[in-house]
């Protein structure tokens, strides 16, 4: 008995761990749906529907104005809603100080 216990709680806690930030502006309903505590399928559907009439999300206070979404389950989920994937913003930025780096080295040479 103690050992079912301790699989289940294991099991609980495993699910917690999983969960990761998404980005309302890009993932589909499914994505939303499964990330997102307290946020079903059909109220991810509608975040879709709401982003796809309406355009992306500029903040996350922003889901306030999707049905069945109040600022009680905005406040809860904040911390796990990206509004643009931090990867790619990075990924620009490293690009820009790169070419930054290539036009002053081309300047030089020029000189």
């Amino acid at each position: 008995m103690l050992r079912l216990l301790v699989v289940l709680f294991a099991a609980f806690c495993s699910f917690n761990v999983i969960a990761s930030p998404v980005n309302i502006n890009t993932a589909d309903a499914k994505t939303i749906g499964e990330a997102l505590s307290g946020i079903g399928q059909k109220k991810a559907e509608a975040i879709v529907k709401y982003r796809e009439t309406k355009g992306e999300f500029k903040t996350v206070e922003d889901l306030v104005n999707v049905d069945g979404i109040g600022a009680k389950t905005v406040e809860k989920i904040k911390n796990d809603v990206l509004l643009s994937d931090a990867a790619a913003v990075a990924d620009q930025k490293t690009e820009k100080k790169i070419d930054e780096k290539t036009d002053k080295k081309i300047e030089e040479k020029t000189k």
